[in-house]
């Protein structure tokens, strides 16, 4: 694989992987990664200030929206069942 081939497959995988890191749901390893290759690589660093920009007009245009309560009984308790069911035994 050449130099160029590689830098493409990173740039892929960290453009795949830029709403975890927006949203910091990645690992120290992960993170740090990702965030080497901002450093050296602008058409990414431009991807992810493109979705920092995209996070904050979301926040922004929502912030008076307010989900339904029954929403958080709902995830609440589909959370609740996925834990037990991965919790017991085979």
């Amino acid at each position: 694989m050449s130099q160029h081939e590689d830098r493409a497959a990173d740039c892929a995988d960290v453009v795949l992987r830029l709403f975890e890191y927006v949203d910091h749901e990645l690992g120290p390893l992960d993170g740090d990664r990702i965030r080497t290759h901002l450093e050296e690589c602008g058409s990414c660093l431009a991807e992810y200030e493109r979705d920092l920009l995209i996070k904050a007009l979301v926040r922004r245009a929502c912030a008076c929206e307010q989900a339904p309560a029954e929403l958080r009984t709902q995830i609440l308790t589909r959370i609740t069942a996925t834990r037990v069911t991965w919790g017991q035994p085979g």
